[in-house]
């Protein structure tokens, strides 16, 4: 794949560090990984417990009138309510606030306390949720549901990303995205079962299961190691120097160690890092911070992902079938996340991206014509054949695909590896914060979008899909197999994020006639 403005898509040449893939590396970040099964089990189970009837019935009174008794109502339009929104919705205005706040934990107490507080603030929620009477313990749930999120998104890709040997960095730190995946499938597949259960209390058990992933993530919270990068930032360098020989299953780790140790060094002099963050050196890493996770939820994916059941439920599905063909969805989705798993360090980034995007694209156009051809804009669809609802389905999981192998993992690892020491936390808490208000303005706003734009919905989340497509191509470079605390260099060499970056910025990197970055010695 040619690169734009003649930095290589293979990314810039850094230093190699010695290190192997070990056990113990392996083990850990696949614990550490597991703090996004409470993300994706929230995703997955709140579209699903929406859909099922005794829910609605006792919680949203007008919704269940709305879907099974007012004939009158426009079948795009059933399940628009204000309260049912906020319902789904005030978990992720709950993460943006406390991923400000993780932020300086993560920084100051290390990445493990940080995801603590996410595991026992997340159990909370499940626990009141389970046990709710009334909208209101429903809603303060959602909101310690959404502190736990916070602090576990602010922590898990900052700590992947630090533990990974950095030719494994892609794949490893995409078990947060996996696993957040396993967590919509396991969901769905719940959902599905708990709705069956006679006497209409299932939904308790959904919203209540939210407990097991949060204790797993608790408990490992307990028994994992510290990353190198954090213990060096609270001083502790020898203990941090044997871990990282652990870590990396070498006794050479000098080079390495240095590094993270003049990378702290630097970090400490940094007294306020969220107004650093404002420097012209680090514009290139703010904008990506806020770019990316922008772009990633206006993709659309969470109107599959948060609402799947209500979706197909509103296309004409079934109650059970729409549940079904959540899990559907949930299958490919953990399928497509193995793929970029498999491929993310050997294709490189920007492929991902613009095959992920470009596939999105097509789908999002063709799910919008089989709707809007059946559906109209009265949303009465009459007799809808099964072959087109497999047809429907079948184009939303290749756009679920697109999705998980390209910007679902990506604008995950990519903010969490670009970032220097010295603003990691911060950047990270900012990519993060944009992250969550963009899933809870996409949450709050879908059902009423969905009542008004009908089957045009699709449309302008394919207009975002075309713009970061385009966006990727001309202005992210390759970062796979470049050590995290060498990534610096890539803003150097990119054509114009070059403009931004002084030769004082990173004095030991110059421009060669090719665009390549070469190391002064």
């Amino acid at each position: 794949m040619p690169a734009v403005g003649g930095v290589p898509a293979g990314g810039v040449p850094g230093k190699a560090y010695p290190g192997n893939l070990t056990p113990f590396v392996t083990v850990t970040c696949i614990v550490a990984a597991m703090g996004g099964l409470i993300f994706g089990y929230d995703i997955g189970i709140s579209g699903g417990v929406t859909s099922m009837d005794p829910f609605l019935k006792k919680f949203f009174p007008s919704v269940y009138r709305k879907k099974n008794e007012d004939k009158s109502t426009n079948q795009y339009c059933q399940y628009d309510s204000e309260t049912l929104t906020m319902f789904t919705s005030s978990l992720y205005l709950a993460a943006l606030l406390s991923s400000i706040v993780a932020s300086s934990v993560t920084r100051k107490f290390g990445r493990k306390l940080s995801m603590l507080f996410g595991g026992v603030l997340f159990c909370a929620g499940a626990i009141l949720n389970g046990f709710a009477k009334a909208v209101w313990m429903l809603i303060v749930g959602r909101i310690l549901l959404g502190f736990g999120i916070g602090f576990a998104n602010q922590s898990v890709p900052l700590y992947l990303s630090e533990m990974a040997p950095y030719k494994y960095r892609g794949a490893l730190n995409i078990g947060f995205q996996l696993s957040i995946t396993i967590g919509i499938l396991v969901a769905n597949v719940l959902n599905y079962f708990f709705a069956k259960i006679k006497g209409g209390w299932g939904w308790r058990l959904s919203l209540g299961g939210a407990m097991v992933p949060a204790l797993i993530i608790t408990v490992g919270s307990l028994v994992l190691p510290d990353t190198p990068n954090s213990m060096i930032e609270r001083g502790q360098h020898d203990e941090a120097k044997e871990k990282l020989k652990r870590i990396r299953g070498v006794d050479d780790v000098e080079e390495e160690f240095s590094d993270l140790v003049a990378a702290s060094e630097a970090s400490q002099l940094v007294e306020n890092p969220w107004r650093n963050l404002l420097q012209r050196k680090y514009r290139p890493h703010l904008s990506m911070a806020i770019l990316i996770p922008f772009f990633q939820q206006l993709t659309g994916i969470n109107v599959i992902m948060f609402y799947a059941p209500v979706l197909f439920n509103t296309i004409g599905f079934g109650s059970n079938a729409s549940l079904m063909s959540a899990v559907i969805t949930g299958i490919v989705n953990v399928g497509a996340t193995m793929v970029s798993i498999y491929g993310v360090d050997k294709w490189g980034r920007r492929f991902l991206f613009l095959e992920g995007g470009t596939q999105m694209l097509i789908c999002q156009a063709v799910v919008t014509a089989a709707i809007g051809a059946k559906f109209g804009v009265d949303g009465n669809p009459g007799d809808l054949p099964k072959w087109y609802a497999i047809v429907v389905v079948l184009f939303i999981c290749i756009y679920v695909a697109g999705f998980a192998w390209s910007w679902g993992p990506l604008g995950w690892l990519v903010p969490s590896e670009i970032f220097p020491l010295e603003i990691r936390s911060a950047a990270q808490s900012v990519n993060v914060c944009v992250n969550m208000l963009f899933t809870f303005a996409v949450a709050q706003a879908f059902l009423a979008m969905l009542c008004h734009m009908k089957f045009g919905l699709f449309l302008f989340f394919a207009f975002f899909v075309m713009v970061m497509t385009i966006f990727v191509y001309f202005f992210l470079p390759e970062t796979k197999g470049i050590p995290i605390e060498e990534m610096n260099r890539v803003w150097k060499t990119h054509w114009y994020w070059s403009r931004f970056v002084s030769d004082d910025d990173y004095p030991n990197v110059e421009m060669s006639k090719g665009g390549r970055a070469i190391k002064n010695v």
